[in-house]
């Protein structure tokens, strides 16, 4: 079964979420189910809880399971993946993080990623990062992971966080993004 599982940053939702809800509807139209859940204490997540709620929660993954993750929820989607035992088909991970600007980033980092476990976990990684995110989480962040995983990188220039409402960014659509999803 296509299975898509869309998990949302910090002070995220499970509705009207920028990008999400139109991202939702195109893989609907492509037969995937759908698990976009609200993630618990989104304004101060915790990485052991949220990842705990989770693994609890989402559906079953196989194969041909599809992976996004924006904000704080791409490290949160790459610690999941340690504890996979099945590999998915694609982690698309858009304006990540993962070595901490702040206290609140520090939050949902592990103390630290097992790479070689992590790449093993998924066919193909994307990662979707700017030049200007106005929380750190650009490109300078995306790089290093890009080269542990063999991650193809999108450099999206000027895009900043690519959904903000601090900063104005609606993103209510993301062409990129459905031009990237299998």
């Amino acid at each position: 079964m296509k299975t898509a599982i869309m998990l949302h940053g910090h002070g995220g939702s499970d509705k009207d979420y920028f990008w999400f809800e139109d991202t939702k509807k195109f893989l609907e139209s492509k037969n995937y189910s759908v698990w976009w859940p609200l993630l618990p204490h989104t304004e101060a997540p915790q990485l052991e809880e949220t990842s705990n709620f989770v693994l609890k929660n989402m559906p079953e993954i196989s194969e041909e399971t599809i992976v996004i993750g924006h904000s704080s929820g791409c490290p949160l989607v790459l610690h999941l993946l340690e504890f996979f035992e099945t590999p998915v088909m694609q982690v698309i991970l858009v304006a990540g993080y993962y070595e901490a600007q702040s206290d609140s980033q520090s939050s949902m980092l592990p103390e630290k990623f097992d790479w070689d476990l992590i790449k093993t976990k998924a066919s193909e990684f994307v990662l979707i990062n700017s030049d200007n995110d106005p929380w750190g989480c650009t490109d300078k962040q995306a790089r290093p992971i890009v080269e542990k995983l063999g991650a193809q990188f999108i450099f999206a220039k000027g895009e900043g966080h690519m959904g903000s409402g601090t900063y104005n960014q609606p993103y209510r659509e993301f062409k990129l993004l459905k031009d990237l999803i299998k």
